[in-house]
């Protein structure tokens, strides 16, 4: 079967947390998206780039997801969210490209 790449994973996690919890009215059901994507996004880091690799990723994950919020009130809660999606796919694809 073949593998879905972790900047997909990563960038979907945040904008379909960000959706769920905006259109169903339920911030914890976005959560469990959220935390569900980063879970298979930093299994697939661990394989291909090792702990390393996964523990940088998962904490810039974690890291675009808080900074969104503030970045929002800048730009927009969709703005933000596509900004720091695309830029977690470029660094998920940065460290795990070619392997």
């Amino acid at each position: 079967m073949p593998r879905i790449p972790s900047p997909l994973i990563a960038a979907a996690g945040l904008v379909g947390g960000y959706a769920v919890a905006r259109w169903t009215k339920k911030r914890p059901l976005g959560g469990v998206v959220l935390a569900g994507a980063g879970a298979v996004a930093a299994r697939e880091w661990q394989q291909v780039g090792g702990v390393k690799a996964s523990v940088g990723l998962s904490s810039a994950y974690v890291a675009a997801f808080a900074g969104s919020h503030p970045l929002a009130k800048k730009i927009g809660a969709w703005p933000a969210v596509f900004s720091v999606a695309g830029g977690m796919a470029a660094a998920s694809w940065a460290v795990t490209r070619g392997k």
